[in-house]
């Protein structure tokens, strides 16, 4: 009789926890979600440094500005291979 009531504890404490956790778990998720949201958002929300306020604070309204400028001395390489044309056997 013991090892009956042992038996149908477990199971009861078991399905106790599964419908516990259906419950439970979304709002488990959108907490643990929005606790991320938050650190991400002080890791790289206040990434810009002075520097960039000024200058952005210096740029008149609708004016095109570009921070990097392409690398302009690449030299293309005129000898870079043979071109072979394959034919499929079958």
């Amino acid at each position: 009789m013991g090892l009956l009531k042992t038996v149908l504890i477990i199971l009861l404490v078991y399905f106790g926890l599964k419908i516990l956790s259906r419950l439970f778990a979304p709002l488990l998720l959108r907490f643990v979600a929005k606790k991320a949201e938050q650190k991400f958002g002080e890791q790289f929300g206040g990434f810009k440094n002075q520097a960039n306020q000024k200058q952005e604070q210096q740029q008149k309204a609708g004016e095109t500005v570009i921070d990097k400028m392409p690398n302009q001395n690449k030299s293309s390489n005129g000898k870079v291979g043979e071109y072979i044309d394959y034919e499929e056997v079958d």
